[in-house]
């Protein structure tokens, strides 16, 4: 696990370019944090790196995106789900249980049952009295992503 603290929305993108640049297929990233804490940005940012073109919007009503770019990338927004049984309506597991691409699920903490056994965690929150700050905690659960996290502490703090 490590924390990397951004300055600004574009900090909070080119970070998320960088972890782009070192994400592998078959991953999927649960991102946590509030309402306008920067999830979606962070999505965005990634998925333009990962080489999708146009718009990459935060799936809030229709609850599941699939772009294409260098490799498949589903976007789920579990934000309005209430029960975990709505999981099964959206196709929920036959994405996440062997990702082809790379799954990012926005509120994922609603519904952990329902999670994968490994996946990355990224934290994005903000902090207090510094209005576009954010501290960004990079963890994982399972050990099948414990390397990423590792390299990815590494790349990301080698500029700094």
């Amino acid at each position: 696990m490590f924390t990397h603290i951004t300055q600004s929305p574009y900090g909070t993108v080119k970070l998320a370019e960088k972890v782009a640049k070192r994400v592998r297929e078959g991953t999927v990233i649960c991102l946590e944090g509030n309402l306008g804490a920067g999830k979606t940005l962070f999505v965005q940012s990634m998925a333009r790196t990962l080489g999708v073109q146009g718009e990459v919007t935060s799936p809030t009503f229709n609850l599941m995106n699939v772009y294409e770019g260098f490799c498949p990338i589903v976007h789920f927004d579990l934000y309005r789900l209430k029960t975990e049984e709505e999981l099964e309506d959206i196709g929920f597991n036959e994405y996440t249980d062997f990702p082809e691409g790379i799954v990012f699920i926005e509120w994922a903490e609603k519904f952990p049952e329902a999670l994968p056994d490994d996946y990355v965690v990224i934290k994005i929150e903000r902090i207090k009295n510094a209005k576009n700050m954010r501290r960004i905690t990079f963890s994982c659960v399972g050990e099948e992503h414990a390397d990423f996290i590792d390299e990815l502490e590494e790349y990301v703090t080698k500029d700094d």
